[in-house]
This record gives C-alpha cells, structure tokens and sequence, in this order.
C-alpha cells in the first residue's frame, strides 16, 4: 500500500543558503517586493508576501562568503512564486526589469505562464501565475499535458 499526500498539502517556505545576508535581502526586498519578517544578526533573515511568517528563508550559516554550486551538480533548481492574477504577475516582471535583472527565460506551459531569472547567489527564481484547471491543456485520455512555448513577454507587460 502506498501513501498519499494530503489533497491540501502545500509548500511552505523556501529556505537558501546566501553568500552575503544583508544583499540578499535587499535583493528580494527591492525586486520582489517581499518583507522582512524578522533578522537574526548576520546569519538568518525571513521574508514574505501578505504578513504571512515566511515564504522565505535566508541564512549564511554553511555560505558566508561561500561561492554558488558548480554546474553538474545537485541542489536547488529553482523557488517558484505563485502570484494570483496575470496583471500581478506583470508588475512584479516590470519590476524585475526595471531592476536590471535580465531573465533567463519565459514559458508558456499551458497550465502556467512564466519568467526565470536568478538572484546574486545564481538561485534559479521562477515567478508565475496559473491559469484556471477548467484551461489546463489534456490529452484525449483527460491527463494533463504540460508543455514549453515562448511567452509573449510584451503583452504580459500591458497588462501591468
């Protein structure tokens, strides 16, 4: 007999190992617009959206200073945020952008629609909105079927 999650489980926070604590904050602060929860001296900080206690976590104890993982090896590919409507998921792009990240990539993935950048550490970063389940792309058996197709990053930014 196998287990199964519970149908309501949900990630709750991400935690990152971060080679300088204080510019990690200012990054997801200033570009992602999240807010500091709580500091502990220059070793762990926690963020988040909504006053929730924290989607994310920071902390240098195993990275101060430390150098991100060499491609070829494992670890974190990327956090994902979910944002709840498309023109939300355009603002946060815009400010992104005008932050002076460059993104990695955008996606249509027909459940989703996002963009792929990183964070001074090089942590991959997924921003993204769903669309509604009744949208979801399904194959004649009713599965789903997720795929990979350019998003039109200008018409997402109308919509800011």
């Amino acid at each position: 007999m196998s287990y199964t999650a519970h149908p309501e489980t949900r990630v709750g926070h991400v935690h990152l190992k971060v080679s300088d604590l204080d510019r990690s904050i200012a990054f997801y602060r200033e570009v992602l617009g999240l807010e500091l929860i709580q500091k502990f001296g220059h070793q762990a900080a926690f963020l988040s959206a909504g006053g929730y206690h924290h989607h994310l976590g920071l902390n240098t104890w195993e990275s101060r200073g430390g150098t991100p993982p060499a491609p070829g090896t494992t670890g974190l590919y990327h956090l994902a945020l979910l944002y709840p409507d498309r023109p939300a998921l355009a603002q946060a792009l815009k400010q992104v952008l005008g932050s002076g990240v460059r993104l990695d990539g955008a996606a249509d993935h027909g459940v989703s629609e996002a963009v792929y950048f990183r964070d001074p550490d090089q942590n991959g970063i997924e921003l993204y909105v769903d669309r509604a389940p009744e949208d979801w792309p399904r194959d004649s058996d009713g599965n789903i079927e997720m795929f990979n197709a350019p998003l039109d990053i200008p018409a997402l930014l109308a919509e800011a």
